[in-house]
């Protein structure tokens, strides 16, 4: 079976609505705005995708929404719930203590990732970066306190000038680094059914927009490898604006821009969600073939969604605005013709979601 059973049309005679598996070799987006469903019905889809296919997951998770992936509800089918649990599932947290820790290698980042880290610029800070593009053959593991204490002690001013503006920012002190243990790269490069991330819980705002430079540049550097993988990337507006501020940013944005481009080739497939596209770099949005859409109110919004997937009708965008929740379009290379969706059920545990609002209970 190639199709992914993701729930029944919207109308008077409902009936079964199938995703093509194999066309999620195409970039996706998926868009709604907030209260729309929009994650629930994220997790519906890649939920289908661990049943039907044996291409692995990369999921980004900005808000560990998708940490319980591996655990099934009591009302999935017991053929589904064996399925998935025999699958290897991988969830990484992030944060100081976390037992299964998001880390990765500093030393595997490249130059140009290192200085933006350091907030280095090869032009303007040329001798510092000099320094670091040859302190890299003489550094095979990763010591913060051997690492300065030999720049401050090699008796070059330059050298000593880097430890201070290492010492300074403290980026050597993150959570994320491995300091020469293993990274989830080496995970990743195993192929499990799903890796997750869980990018939230960084104590520095940085951290996360590393974590996952690292990991695609990762991905990218073993494109010619040609295992497929599919890169979910949940709230992407968090890693994919189109007007990048930091150097870090820059190179991240970068990145996705080339994996859009040309990933597809080599295997390396993107899957986006957020709740608007204006948010997303155009070069990335442009390079999507499959469109995965929930309610969006903004007249702006569906106008640009209309003019990026030129396949999609306007006019059917447009009713977009009257959606109610788990209501979606779709249209695509995943599905023969556009159509409108209310979204199955999840068939394990959700986390996240809205915070209620706590009532005064009546005196009694």
């Amino acid at each position: 079976m190639s199709t992914l059973s993701i729930g029944h049309t919207v109308d008077e005679n409902p009936a079964p609505v199938h995703l093509d598996a194999r066309r999620f070799n195409r970039h996706t987006f998926w868009c709604g705005q907030s209260g729309s469903g929009k994650t629930y019905a994220l997790g519906v889809v890649l939920e289908q995708l661990l049943l039907t296919t044996e291409l692995p997951l990369l999921i980004l998770d900005p808000n560990a929404d998708f940490v319980r992936l591996r655990e099934t509800l009591p009302t999935a089918g017991k053929a589904e719930a064996d399925h998935l649990a025999a699958l290897d599932i991988r969830v990484f947290r992030s944060g100081r203590g976390a037992e299964d820790a998001v880390r990765v290698r500093y030393l595997d980042l490249l130059t140009a990732s290192k200085a933006a880290v350091l907030q280095m610029d090869p032009v303007r800070d040329a001798d510092e970066y000099n320094v670091l593009l040859h302190s890299e053959e003489d550094t095979p593991w990763f010591d913060t306190d051997e690492l300065l204490r030999s720049l401050r002690d090699s008796g070059d001013v330059t050298r000593a000038q880097l430890a201070k503006r290492m010492e300074n920012l403290q980026v050597l002190e993150w959570d994320l680094w491995s300091r020469g243990g293993s990274s989830v790269n080496d995970v990743i490069d195993e192929r499990p059914s799903a890796t997750i991330l869980d990018l939230g819980g960084f104590a520095h705002p940085a951290e996360p927009k590393v974590a996952a430079l690292a990991v695609l540049e990762h991905l990218w550097s073993r494109r010619e490898d040609r295992q497929p993988i599919l890169v979910v990337i949940d709230e992407a507006h968090n890693l994919c604006t189109p007007e990048p501020d930091t150097a870090v940013e820059r190179r991240l944005t970068e990145q996705l821009v080339q994996i859009a481009a040309e990933g597809r080739k080599f295997g390396i497939w993107l899957f986006l969600s957020t709740q608007r596209p204006s948010k997303i770099h155009p070069n990335v949005l442009s390079q999507c073939d499959n469109l995965g859409l929930m309610r969006v109110n903004a007249p702006r919004d569906l106008a640009e969604l209309a003019d990026v997937f030129g396949f999609a009708p306007e006019a059917l965008l447009r009713q977009a605005q009257g959606f109610t929740q788990g209501q979606a379009l779709f249209v695509g290379s995943f599905i023969t013709d556009p159509t409108f969706v209310q979204m199955g059920s999840r068939l394990t545990e959700e986390s996240g979601g809205d915070v209620t609002v706590p009532l005064r209970q009546s005196a009694r």
